[in-house]
C-alpha cells in the first residue's frame, strides 16, 4: 500500500440573522374617542389590509410558521437515511496484489449505502455511513466491489432548505481485485430539504482521496454523486400557540384588525399620526425617493456626485472623470502620460513606460549596464537540488549588484526556474529558495532589500525542451525584470 499526505482545509462561515420589529408601547384608553385624519385612516386601512392578507395565506397553509423555517432541523436530532447513486472510480488507485495484473475499475459504478446522523446543535453534525459499489473491471470484466465506511462531521444552515459541507476520514476497500483496504480523506458538500418533521430529501457531491498505484505519497480521488432519503427519529412537534397575539399589542389576532402592526383600542390599529419627513428636507417620505437622506428636488435624493471626487455634478465641470479643486477636473497633463505637470519634469514630452525612472515624466532608455542584467543571467549557479550558490557565481553576481548600486533607481524581480524532472511543488519551493539565496546576496552587498522581490516559477515557464538535457541545463536559471 502506498503512503500519502495532503492537507485539506475546509473551512465554512455560517452566519444566521432575524429582525425584530421595533414597537411604540400602545395602551388603551376605555371609554375613549380618537379623532383621524382622511389620510391617516388611508394609511391604516392599507396596514390592516395587508396583515390581514399576511395572516389569511399563512392561515390557509396551516401554519403560521415562514416557509422556510417549517420542518428546519432542531438540537439533537437523530437520522436514519438510505441513498444510492453512482461512483466514479479512479483509473490510478492502488489495488495491491503481486499475484494480479494490473487492473482498472469501469468508469461508472453504481453506489449504494445507510447512514446515521446525530446532530447536538441544529447546524453541526456527525454522520456514519457505509455502502457498496458493485462494478467491473475495465479490461478483464471481472467482477469486483468497492466497500466503504466513513464518519465525518457536516455544518449546515438551519432552514427548510439547508446547503451543507463535509469532511470527515474513512476507509475504502476492494473485493476481488487483492483485497486491499486503504484510508481515505472524505469531503463534499450538498443541500438538504426537510419535506416534514419526519422526512428530508437530500443530494451530495462528494470526493474520497486515496492512494495513487506506484506513487509514495502520491493521492488520486474517487468522487460520487449521491440521492438520498432520510427518516428524523426524534423530533417532537412544538406545540401551536393558544389564542395568538402576533404583534404583541394586547389585542388577540382573532378581535385584532390590525393584526401585524402594534395598535391602540378600540381594534388594535395604529393611532393615526401625520405623515413624517425623517430626513427633514421638506418632502414627506411617501414623496420623497430617498426619505433617510436629505435632498432636493425633484425627488428628495441629494444631488449626484457621478465620479465620486466630491464634487457634486452643478458644480463639477468635469462630472465623469475624477478631478480635483477647484472645479473638479483632473490636473492638467500636457503631454497626456499620465502624470501631472506638476509632477512632470518633462511636461511636453511623454513619459517612456519602460520600467527605468517611469515616474518622471521624461522619455528615456534603459541604460546598456543595466539592460545587461535583465532577462536570463548567465553564470549564476547552485549545488544540486539545493539552494546555496556555488562560489564560481560570485563574479556575476558581483557585477550586478556594482550595476544596482551605480543606478539606484532600477527596482528588480528576482524569479527561480527549474527544469521539469521531479515533483512540481517541490520545484516551485526550490525555485523560490534559489530566488531568494540570490536577493540575501545582494542585499548582503548593501543593496536595499526593499528594491528586490523574488519569485519562483518551479517547471511552469520553459525556455527549452524539456525532453533533452541540453533544454532542461537552460530551464534550470535565474532571470532579473525590472519592475
Amino acid at each position: 500500500m502506498s503512503k500519502f499526505s495532503f492537507t485539506v482545509v475546509a473551512a465554512m462561515a455560517l452566519s444566521i440573522s432575524s429582525t425584530a420589529r421595533a414597537a411604540e408601547p400602545a395602551g388603551a384608553a376605555a371609554g375613549g374617542s380618537v379623532s383621524v385624519s382622511p389620510a391617516g385612516a388611508s394609511a391604516d386601512a392599507n396596514a390592516a389590509k395587508k396583515g390581514k392578507k399576511a395572516k389569511k395565506e399563512r392561515a390557509a397553509d396551516g401554519n403560521d410558521t415562514p416557509w422556510i423555517k417549517r420542518h428546519r432541523p432542531t438540537r439533537n436530532q437523530l437520522e436514519l437515511g438510505i441513498y444510492g447513486g453512482i461512483l466514479l472510480p479512479a483509473k490510478d488507485h492502488e489495488l495491491y496484489n503481486p499475484n494480479v495484473a494490473w487492473q482498472q475499475y469501469k468508469s461508472v459504478a453504481p453506489d449504494i449505502g445507510l447512514r446515521f446522523g446525530y446532530y447536538p446543535l441544529s447546524f453541526l453534525g456527525l454522520e456514519i455511513e457505509g455502502g457498496v459499489a458493485p462494478t467491473k473491471t475495465a479490461t478483464s470484466n471481472q467482477s469486483a466491489v468497492l466497500g466503504m465506511f466513513r464518519g465525518y462531521g457536516i455544518l449546515q444552515l438551519p432552514y427548510r432548505i439547508a446547503p451543507f459541507a463535509l469532511i470527515g476520514y474513512g476507509l475504502m476497500g476492494t473485493s476481488g481485485l487483492g483485497k486491499d483496504i486503504d484510508p481515505t480523506l472524505h469531503f463534499g458538500g450538498g443541500v438538504k430539504f426537510y419535506i416534514n418533521d419526519r422526512l428530508l430529501l437530500r443530494v451530495d457531491v462528494r470526493d474520497n482521496a486515496t492512494a495513487q498505484y506506484r506513487t509514495n505519497g502520491g493521492r488520486t480521488n474517487h468522487l460520487e454523486v449521491l440521492l438520498g432519503l432520510s427518516f428524523i427519529l426524534n423530533k417532537k412537534k412544538p406545540a401551536p400557540a393558544q389564542d395568538p397575539d402576533s404583534d404583541g399589542d394586547g389585542f388577540k389576532d382573532k378581535v385584532d384588525k390590525c393584526p401585524t402592526v402594534p395598535g391602540v383600542a378600540p381594534d388594535g390599529c395604529p393611532a393615526a399620526t401625520p405623515e413624517p419627513d425623517s430626513d427633514g428636507d421638506g418632502f414627506l417620505d411617501s414623496q420623497d425617493a430617498c426619505p433617510q437622506e436629505p435632498g432636493v428636488a425633484p425627488d428628495g435624493c441629494p444631488e449626484k456626485d457621478s465620479d465620486g471626487d466630491g464634487f457634486v455634478d452643478s458644480k463639477d465641470k468635469c462630472p465623469t472623470v475624477p478631478g480635483v479643486a477647484p472645479d473638479g477636473c483632473p490636473p492638467p497633463d500636457r503631454d497626456k502620460d499620465g502624470i501631472p505637470d506638476a509632477d512632470d519634469k518633462c511636461p511636453d514630452i511623454p513619459e517612456t513606460k519602460n520600467q527605468y525612472q517611469d515616474q518622471d515624466g521624461c522619455a528615456d532608455e534603459v541604460p546598456k549596464q543595466v539592460t545587461k542584467f535583465t532577462g536570463v543571467i548567465k553564470g549564476i549557479f547552485f549545488d544540486v537540488d539545493k539552494d546555496s550558490i556555488k562560489k564560481t557565481s560570485r563574479t556575476t553576481l558581483d557585477n550586478a549588484v556594482k550595476v544596482l548600486k551605480d543606478f539606484p533607481d532600477v527596482k528588480v524581480e528576482i524569479s527561480g526556474h527549474t527544469d521539469s524532472t521531479g515533483d512540481r511543488d517541490h520545484n516551485v519551493d526550490l525555485s523560490k529558495r534559489r530566488a531568494d539565496a540570490v536577493k540575501q546576496y545582494l542585499v548582503d552587498k548593501g543593496l536595499d532589500a526593499g528594491r528586490i522581490t523574488t519569485r519562483g516559477a518551479g517547471p511552469d515557464e520553459p525556455i527549452a525542451d524539456n525532453k533533452t538535457a541540453k533544454g532542461k541545463s537552460q530551464n534550470r536559471r535565474i532571470e532579473f525584470k525590472l519592475q
